[in-house]
């Protein structure tokens, strides 16, 4: 049965490929949790930004959420990501060929809107 992400957090954290941790954790509406951030400050000593639920108090100032408004060039890169149907059916079975595939991608929408 599938988990919500914020349950998977720690988990893709513990399983990093790098050397250090970020010091920042910048995640949707979905992320919006008590618990989360308690755990995310205390076991890994990350700050979480995500902007309230609705149904919240105001619980972070507006120059954190600035950080937040930024993250749709990430967002932009996977919905360009996903015009490319070798990426989003992943007909590359080692890995070294789908990084390869990301970069031509990559590569091929930067040059597209310069």
């Amino acid at each position: 049965m599938p988990r919500h992400e914020t349950k998977l957090v720690e988990e893709t954290l513990a399983g990093s490929f790098l050397d250090e941790r970020p010091a920042r954790l910048i995640g949707d509406r979905a992320y919006d949790s008590d618990p989360l951030d308690r755990r995310l400050e205390l076991d890994f000593s990350i700050e979480l930004i995500a902007p309230n639920r609705e149904n919240r108090s105001p619980t972070q100032d507006g120059r954190k959420l600035r950080r937040y408004e930024r993250r749709w060039c990430v967002e932009r890169l996977f919905a360009w990501l996903q015009r490319f149907r070798r990426l989003v059916s992943r007909y590359e079975y080692h890995v070294e060929n789908f990084l390869g595939m990301v970069r031509l991608g990559c590569m091929r929408s930067k040059l597209r809107y310069l």
